[in-house]
């Protein structure tokens, strides 16, 4: 069966990691380690093989070890598809991130061809109960892993409302200076709005169909009031060229993809994710992420790589044991946290183990046996 692996891993002063070289053989990965040792550093390595600032949404220049700040580098070795190949992504200091793919200069958008991934790390447990932007980052992410070019869609839209915006705030009226950024939006936008449609679409077919030990829950993008959750191009233009009076007021784009949220109900207890129980919305999200990675398994042709940092928070040794064994019977590649070995015990010898401690502000990684 084709896989999504990845093979090495060198981190060259990334975070506090001065210099780590790992080998993984493809099976489940589990590391742990005291809270500060240099566990999630890891993770977030690895998701930087995907577009974006990775997990933890930093700056090139955050990523840089300290007091060197020399920059940083990482080189990753990926099996995709029964294809092998060879990532680096670095940052010089004051520079932007650059990606190689096989030694020749890439796009970001590019990493999304060679690997889908999805991850899951602590600061998502509230996502149901704080602002729209988390689960609109959420939304992204899951149609990310589905439509790479949703991204550059993304920016798009950002880039010319940006621009649009900074119009509305200095009171120009003049309808000439609207047009082409508002078309621009307008293409973008819409196709924001059908990606996300068709990734919460398959989502919710793979949820119905699958006999899963985690919660289903019902997805629904939400408009604001008034708007249409599904708006076409031509539509989106005219709303953006109506609203710009009461745009103006404001000091910003008040109508468009920006403004969507995504709600979730517990489908079982009919219950809004916000009402359910911190436990129950931590198997909510757990349970999104396994049908997306299922969803992308079917249609990518093999599971994405999937990052669970601290996976073991709210969860009982019932719902580990499910979780490991969820994936397991996807065949992915996860790279797990937690502060000790004893939370990956059922896993045993079919994942490898990783303990990582802390020396002199060094981050150490030692492979070992899961106990």
């Amino acid at each position: 069966m084709p896989r999504l692996v990845v093979t090495s891993l060198l981190l060259s002063h990334f975070r506090s990691h001065r210099r780590t070289e790992l080998q993984f053989d493809g099976r489940p990965v589990a590391i742990w380690g005291p809270n500060g040792a240099g566990k999630t550093n890891v993770l977030e390595a690895v998701s930087l093989l995907s577009p974006g600032r990775g997990l933890r949404r930093a700056a090139p220049e955050d990523l840089a070890r300290r007091p060197e700040a020399v920059g940083w580098k990482l080189r990753v070795g990926v099996e995709s598809l029964h294809q092998i190949h060879e990532v680096e992504t670095f940052a010089e200091p004051g520079a932007a991130r650059s990606v190689m793919i096989d030694g020749k200069p890439a796009p970001q958008a590019a990493l999304g061809r060679i690997l889908r991934m999805l991850w899951l790390v602590p600061s998502m447990d509230r996502l149901w109960i704080e602002g729209a932007d988390g689960r609109r980052r959420f939304l992204d992410r899951m149609t990310l892993s589905f439509e790479p070019g949703h991204a550059e869609a993304v920016l798009t839209y950002e880039k010319a409302m940006r621009e649009r915006n900074r119009l509305l705030k200095d009171a120009v009226r003049d309808a000439r200076w609207y047009g082409a950024l508002e078309s621009q939006m307008a293409e973008a936008g819409a196709t924001i709005f059908a990606n996300r449609a068709a990734a919460v679409a398959r989502i919710t077919a793979t949820q119905d169909s699958a006999e899963a030990a985690f919660p289903a829950a019902d997805l629904a993008i939400l408009a604001p009031e008034g708007e249409d959750g599904a708006i076409g191009p031509e539509a989106l233009a005219e709303a953006l060229a109506a609203g710009r009076g009461r745009d103006m007021a404001a000091g910003r784009t008040l109508s468009g993809p920006h403004r969507a949220d995504l709600g979730a109900t517990y489908a079982a207890k009919g219950v809004p994710a916000a009402q359910a129980s911190t436990g129950e919305q931590k198997a909510l999200l757990i349970s999104l992420v396994l049908a997306n990675a299922r969803a992308l398994a079917e249609d990518f042709g093999a599971p994405p790589i999937l990052l669970l940092d601290e996976v073991a928070a709210h969860l009982d040794a019932g719902r580990r044991a499910a979780l490991y064994g969820e994936i397991g019977a996807l065949r992915a590649q996860a790279f797990m946290t937690g502060t000790g070995a004893e939370l990956f015990d059922t896993l045993g010898p079919t994942a490898q183990g990783f303990e990582v401690r802390e020396e002199n502000g060094l981050s150490i990684v030692t492979e070992r046996a899961i106990p």
